[in-house]
């Protein structure tokens, strides 16, 4: 079987319940696609998000407990509770930001599994680590320490973010995608009894003008986009792009 084609959007920190006026603009675009839309909004949003009805709607981040004295944070269950179906885990900014480790991420993918959430587990190179020609083994390492037993096409999702492609305009080259996703496809498939099925995700700088291009790489199942998701104006021609992939 092959990989279901994602198009995820990822709102970070911004957006109110104004801005979901840019869901009811996605509708009828929305409706007609043959690949799956998600959009992971800041968490006070997901319920409002998903009384729309038009995409999926995710979490940006859970806690690896189900419940406790943990001040600020949000739990799995609670994410599903509000009817979210997918959380993003790992993002370089949570890594960077909240020093969290590979470690850290695998708990919080398996508490996400736990919840019944599907787990979308980031990684990527800095500049630093791509220009010393680190980059494959950052990639095998933080795949292998950050996805946790039990991990299944059905659970889990991996977006390959470079962090020096994200929010700066610029875009690795067709063959560094290509090389970082085959590097994916094959740790998975020797890791994973259905790694062949696991949806590969690229993000950094993803556009409408640059999203066919993207999506005609082998093994890029879709995208995790971050600026460009705010506005259907700019998010629509990318989910177009994968559904004509």
């Amino acid at each position: 079987m092959a990989p279901r084609k994602l198009a995820a959007g990822n709102w970070k920190m911004n957006g109110d319940l104004a801005a979901l006026d840019q869901i009811d603009a996605m509708a009828e675009a929305v409706k007609g696609a043959s690949c799956d839309v998600l959009i992971c909004p800041p968490a006070l949003l997901i319920p409002a998000m998903i009384a729309k009805g038009v995409v999926a709607v995710g979490g940006q981040d859970c806690h690896a407990e189900a419940s406790g004295a943990h001040t600020g944070d949000i739990s799995g269950q609670m994410l599903r509770d509000a009817g979210a179906t997918h959380v993003i885990l790992g993002h370089s900014e949570r890594r960077a930001d909240h020093h969290e480790t590979d470690e850290t991420v695998r708990a919080k993918a398996l508490a996400a599994h736990r919840a019944g959430l599907i787990a979308i587990i980031c990684l990527g190179e800095t500049g630093d680590q791509r220009d010393g020609g680190h980059t494959l083994q950052v990639i095998a390492a933080q795949l292998a320490g950050s996805v946790p037993e039990g991990a299944t096409a059905a659970n889990t999702v991996i977006a390959y973010e470079p962090v020096w492609a994200i929010g700066t305009g610029r875009t690795p080259t067709i063959p560094q995608i290509a090389e970082v996703h085959a590097r994916l496809r094959a740790d998975l498939s020797d890791r994973l009894s259905d790694g062949a099925e696991v949806s590969l995700l690229y993000g950094g700088s993803v556009k409408g003008a640059n999203a066919a291009e993207i999506f005609a790489i082998p093994h890029v199942d879709g995208a995790l986009v971050g600026g460009a998701s705010l506005k259907a104006a700019d998010f629509l021609p990318i989910v177009a792009a994968l559904d004509a992939a």
